[in-house]
């Protein structure tokens, strides 16, 4: 049997009050790379090679899945939004933070010329939002990669060839995310961050209220390592980030003094690869920088992202299908919408009794504009949508107080 491996950042808090993160990224790339035994993951793909251009900007399509159990999970567009914004001032070196970068370690300070947008086309070729919604029967999920299958309650990654899967949900204990490195699994690549550290809006928390944490655990995905090279005086692999005994934690004083590194300008605890809290981190270096960017190089395991235009909202072949909304009641799981496809008439069928009355069902076309209504008067319906012209639709069942939302296609 496979030992249990994770990559995830931990959330702890120690006496005095402060939060403070753990991540294991390091130790988890080391278990997978013995698990291969050697073996070198295919990054294959049809999309034909190409290397990257000098000083070109890199972007890299975003697909968020949503994981929701209660209406607070359930995080909005501008909570979405504020954490995109902050991956691209962070890789830019556009962050308003910027300025209180150390005048001894400015000089390192780089714009990664790696930029990111949620998807407008999804994996069909139709318009999205960039945003899965998936209500989930699951109160939390464990840090082992369940939340990326459909089966176990979760989402299943979307074509990691051409998107950066982000899965957002409630994480068990104090993790607070988790990321893989390049090369693996298909299935489970991409970045978890659990829903109260994501962005800066909304629910976020103290000390992860500057969504941080995302662009911690993005960076990972694009090969960093942490920065003191997760040994006692490691080694990151990259030559301008100082020498340091250890992580950091919270927001220390400069200069941080190490006893490994020569430098007087001591650790270099704003970079995102050490473990500061959010509102203390600030800065990659040129190293990391050419380091993240050699992940798209011709043979590199992100290279395919470079032939993706899934943020190019003109190649869909239709408009973006309506949002999920939280359902109150009755639970999605007890009513039936069938056919689908569909050609004439619509079924509606709950199992519980005078659950449906009087709540109104109505369709929606993928713009989101209504275009037929009805109040339901029993747990037994037809609709007929014969004369709906062929496409994608949304069916939303419910009320004030909460509704259920089915996609279905009319043939």
């Amino acid at each position: 049997m496979k030992p249990f491996i994770i990559l995830a950042c931990l959330l702890v808090t120690f006496a005095g009050g402060h939060a403070q993160r753990i991540c294991a990224t390091e130790e988890y790339s080391r278990t997978l790379l013995s698990l291969r035994n050697g073996e070198v993951l295919s990054t294959e793909t049809d999309l034909p090679a190409r290397d990257t251009v000098l000083n070109e900007i890199i972007t890299i399509p975003v697909i968020v899945h949503v994981l929701y159990n209660t209406a607070a999970q359930n995080i909005s567009l501008e909570q979405v939004m504020s954490q995109i914004d902050v991956l691209n001032q962070d890789f830019r070196l556009l962050n308003t933070d910027r300025s209180i970068i150390p005048a001894a370690f400015k000089g390192a300070a780089a714009d990664s010329r790696i930029m990111f947008c949620l998807a407008k086309v999804d994996p069909d070729g139709r318009s999205t939002t960039g945003i899965n919604r998936i209500a989930t029967s699951k109160a939390f999920f464990m840090a082992d990669d369940a939340m990326k299958f459909k089966a176990q309650g979760g989402a299943d990654a979307w074509d990691n060839k051409r998107y950066l899967n982000i899965w957002v949900c409630r994480i068990f204990g104090r993790t607070l995310g988790y990321a893989t490195p390049p090369g693996g699994d298909a299935t489970k690549d991409g970045v978890v961050i659990t829903s109260n550290v994501f962005g800066t809006k909304g629910s976020v928390r103290p000390d992860f209220n500057k969504g941080r944490t995302t662009t911690h655990e993005v960076a990972h995905w694009l090969g960093l390592k942490h920065i003191w090279g997760d040994d006692y005086c490691g080694d990151d692999g990259i030559d301008d980030t100082p020498q340091q005994k250890s992580y950091n934690f919270n927001c220390p004083s400069f200069p941080r003094l190490s006893n490994c590194g020569e430098s007087t300008s001591g650790d270099m605890f704003m970079n995102f690869m050490d473990l500061t809290s959010d509102a203390c981190m600030n800065m990659f270096t040129l190293g990391q920088k050419n380091k993240m960017r050699a992940a798209f190089a011709i043979g590199g395991a992100r290279n395919s992202i470079l032939r993706s235009y899934q943020c190019d909202a003109s190649l869909a072949s239709g408009g973006p299908i309506p949002e999920d909304s939280i359902a109150v009641a009755p639970p999605a799981d007890v009513i039936s919408v069938y056919p689908n496809p569909v050609v004439d008439f619509l079924n509606i069928q709950c199992k519980q009794l005078q659950t449906l009355k009087g709540k109104t069902a109505m369709v929606l076309s993928v713009a989101g504009k209504p275009v037929f209504q009805k109040v339901l008067q029993n747990n037994n319906e037809k609709i007929n949508i014969g004369n709906l012209p062929p496409g994608l639709y949304m069916l939303s069942i419910g009320d004030a107080h909460g509704r259920n939302n089915f996609k279905f296609v009319k043939m």
